[in-house]
């Protein structure tokens, strides 16, 4: 495998405090022979794909819950379903194909070839997983060697909530594994800058996934902006050689002129596929569009109020077992990080990549919402590559260069390192506060967590640049940084397989028991109803909040039947449901059946005859 110029990057610029760690080809993990690494990264895969097809009609986990919200899924797929069983795409005013095309599509490709089913939907999002796992693999190893590639890939196959997240027929596994492709697309560019050309539709397959992705996008015509404007410079700050000293030398003009070729052919993907996906889906359906992701994604959920924000950023470790089941990753993540903002001239254009992923991903979270864990999905590869990198080649948390900066310069980026202390503190000490009701600061895992990450905050800028330098002196070698990876693993297996041993299938029984009591094509009000009409040909109406059949909600006499939760409590799902359930005060209960939803395991649905109106 080609080695990038870009791999030993400022690895010696500090060679007082080295520590003694190995540099070179041999410290990037190039000394795994190629066969070798083929073996390896297929037997990864292998074990991605167990972890992801291994009972697939199976329910998510409702008793240590990852934010998976089953009922979604049959939502998400409603136009695919619609088409593959009916022939048209649009049957009512719930048309999620003007949010989500890509996964559209790709969910009406499975249902065609396979049948419309359950495990048919959710293959959409297992097969983008694995594939996500080899593609973050191999980028890693061009950046960092294959031993790092090899720890990125076997990271990312076992990570439990992004697996979960990859068996679920929703739209982040396919929004992520597209997003990780661009990202390998970068990588390659700068060995062979056509690869640019891709970077743009892999991306913006990933915003026509989801409209979360949009970030990414910015990320990269930035960091393609930046190749441009330090490639310009009459000092090309490349790759530092192993010797240090100048980094100009025999490949310094190549490395400028191929890093300008991969920007410039970037940014020209990324226009080409702008202007195609403009004409093509963006302008014909420009209503539709518009109403479906200004309405949905804007105009319902987030506040910004000062309040809000604030609540955001101290619930952004806390709230939910993100950081905490990814604990460690987060960690070597962290510092991973810090090294690349402390010599971000100097680095691979896809670290750097990487950086600004994590950075305007979370800065998105932060403005938008982090009340749903399946937001923070799309961080999963970025922290996993940062750590990758980070143990199988830095050998080390913090880069040299961090311990060089001085205090006056360091303190311009105390507002990150105290944030960054926070995530990593909040993310333990949740563990103790697990059932405490989260009340923005007040809550008490919000005021040990800030107040542990102030107080480290002081005591590193009081003693700088001692702890800094007491970390960088602290190498390990590949023993221990394997055996890091094999705790990681060991803990995300040993999740899964809890999951595996507890699991129920109530959510796929009752599909098929809605098949049995409701001919095809019966008519069903509810949002509950797309979520069960996987198994079975009825006709769901979905009925959301602002969108999706609300308007005529309380008059649909012509459909006789509704579903929808009794336990915990009748129209758990929502009020709109509940505002339906109003309209018919003649309704009865013709059948009860379990579901799995929340962790009291005791969830019911039922399915009501409507009766006569009420009005």
């Amino acid at each position: 495998m080609e080695t990038s110029e870009y791999s030993g990057a400022s690895r010696n610029a500090t060679p007082a405090i080295s520590g003694g760690a190995e540099t070179g080809a041999a410290r990037s993990g190039q000394n795994i022979r190629a066969a070798w690494f083929g073996i390896a990264l297929l037997a990864t895969l292998v074990l991605a794909s167990v972890l992801r097809g291994i009972f697939p009609v199976a329910d998510p986990p409702w008793r240590t819950t990852v934010g998976i919200a089953w009922h979604d899924e049959g939502g998400w797929v409603h136009n695919a379903r619609n088409r593959a069983l009916f022939g048209a795409w649009k049957l009512d005013e719930w048309n999620p194909m003007y949010i989500t095309p890509v996964l559209t599509g790709l969910e009406y490709a499975s249902f065609r070839t396979f049948g419309v089913g359950l495990w048919q939907a959710r293959l959409v999002s297992e097969v983008a997983g694995v594939l996500s796992v080899l593609l973050l693999g191999l980028a890693v190893s061009r950046v960092a060697g294959r031993l790092a590639g090899l720890m990125a890939a076997a990271l990312l196959a076992t990570n439990y909530v992004y697996v979960m997240y990859d068996r679920a027929a929703l739209m982040e596994a396919t929004m992520v594994a597209f997003m990780v492709a661009a990202w390998y697309c970068y990588v390659r560019a700068h060995d062979s800058p056509v690869w640019g050309l891709l970077v743009g539709p892999a991306v913006l397959l990933a915003y026509f996934t989801k409209a979360a992705a949009v970030f990414l996008v910015g990320a990269i015509m930035l960091d393609a902006a930046l190749s441009l404007a330090l490639t310009s410079r009459l000092s090309w700050p490349g790759p530092t050689p192993a010797g240090g000293g100048s980094s100009e030398g025999p490949e310094a003009g190549p490395g400028r002129s191929r890093a300008r070729a991969a920007a410039w052919f970037t940014l020209a993907g990324l226009l080409g596929a702008g202007l195609i996906s403009l004409l093509v889906f963006l302008v014909p359906n420009w209503r539709e569009y518009r109403f479906y992701n200004w309405q949905i994604s804007v105009t319902r959920k987030p506040s910004y109020t000062v309040k809000a924000l604030v609540d955001r950023v101290s619930w952004f470790p806390i709230l939910h077992d993100f950081f905490t089941r990814m604990w460690l990753v987060s960690i070597l993540a962290a510092g991973g990080a810090l090294g690349l903002l402390a010599r971000w001239r100097r680095v691979h254009p896809g670290e750097r990549l990487l950086l600004l992923w994590v950075g305007l991903g979370a800065c998105e979270l932060l403005l938008h919402d982090v009340g749903n864990e399946r937001r923070f999905v799309f961080l999963i590869p970025a922290l996993v590559a940062l750590a990758a990198i980070v143990l199988g080649r830095d050998r080390r948390l913090l880069a040299p260069e961090v311990a060089g900066i001085k205090r006056s310069t360091s303190i311009l980026a105390a507002p990150l390192v105290l944030f960054t202390l926070y995530v990593t503190v909040g993310g333990l000490l949740r563990l103790a506060f697990l059932y405490e009701a989260r009340q923005g600061l007040l809550s008490p895992d919000v005021r040990l967590s800030a107040a542990a990450a102030v107080a480290a905050g002081i005591a590193i800028y009081v003693t700088w640049p001692a702890v800094p330098r007491w970390v960088v002196r602290n190498t390990w070698r590949t023993p221990a940084s394997l055996l890091l990876v094999c705790l990681v693993l060991v803990g995300d297996v040993a999740q899964f397989t809890q999951w595996a041993w507890e699991r129920t299938e109530k959510n796929y029984t009752a599909m098929r028991l809605l098949g049995e009591w409701l001919p095809p094509g019966t008519r069903v009000h509810g949002k509950l109803a797309n979520g069960l009409s996987l198994e079975n040909r009825i006709r769901p109406v979905f009925v959301g909040r602002g969108f999706g059949n609300y308007l005529d909600r309380l008059s649909r006499d012509d459909v006789r039947y509704l579903v929808t939760y009794v336990a915990p409590e009748v129209g758990y799902e929502g009020p709109v449901i509940r505002d339906v359930l109003d309209a018919y005060p003649n309704r009865r209960v013709l059948h009860v059946f379990d579901v799995a939803e929340t962790p009291g395991g005791h969830d019911q649905a039922a399915l009501f005859d409507k009766g006569s109106p009420g009005r």
